[in-house]
């Protein structure tokens, strides 16, 4: 499990340039100072894991059972609350803020965020079916998945079976990539490669639990 989170915001992508002079695409995150909220423990809830809020939110927008949330806690409203499930959750008081500085360049990370929603798919799309032949007969039928099912027996096709459907808008976690920076002072976390999700989307970003 994680020792460390954090929660950040999906601005986009861009290019910089290593210490060798050769061009790493990264995605940032801008990740604003998380405060805690609440701290859950295995002896009292079963899992260990921290309540976190970021970002700043009139109490009288939010719905009176979470301004009450946030009033017993004494941390000022943020726009969200997420659970970081986390490995031991000691060294965390409630009002902490927790910044961008808790990771290290170079520091392997797993993301996580709710991917793109491609809407309604074909199997080609959504699985990666190579698709029917161009030619031998096959007529009008270049993109779909063919025969499915049985015949008398069972006489029916089987549940999780591959077939089209909704795909993307999911919750997805994209495991050990690389941080280039964390610079504190600009609220920014620099990441190699793609992460999921659009523009704007809400990720969390904790350490990799299988760094290889």
């Amino acid at each position: 499990m994680a020792t460390k989170a954090i929660v950040g915001t999906k601005v986009g992508m861009t290019q910089v340039w290593d210490e060798n002079n050769q061009v790493v695409g990264v995605t940032v995150l801008r990740v604003l100072p998380c405060r805690v909220v609440q701290i859950k423990t295995n002896e009292n809830d079963g899992y260990s894991a921290i309540q976190v809020t970021y970002g700043m939110v009139d109490p009288t927008r939010l719905p009176q059972p979470e301004a009450g949330h946030f009033q017993r806690a004494g941390v000022t409203p943020g726009k969200a609350l997420l659970e970081l499930r986390l490995e031991d959750v000691s060294d965390y008081a409630v009002g902490q803020e927790i910044g961008v500085d808790v990771l290290d360049s170079g520091e392997k990370i797993d993301v996580t965020a709710v991917s793109k929603g491609k809407g309604f798919s074909g199997v080609m799309k959504r699985h990666g079916f190579k698709g029917q032949p161009a030619g031998h007969g096959a007529h009008k039928v270049h993109r779909k998945p063919g025969a499915v099912g049985q015949c008398a027996t069972p006489s029916r096709v089987f549940k999780g079976k591959k077939l089209p459907g909704r795909a993307g808008g999911g919750r997805v976690t994209t495991l050990n990539l690389e941080v280039v920076s964390a610079d504190a002072q600009a609220e920014m976390l620099l990441v190699k490669g793609a992460v999921p999700g659009p523009k704007g989307a809400t990720v969390v970003v904790r350490n990799a639990v299988k760094a290889r």
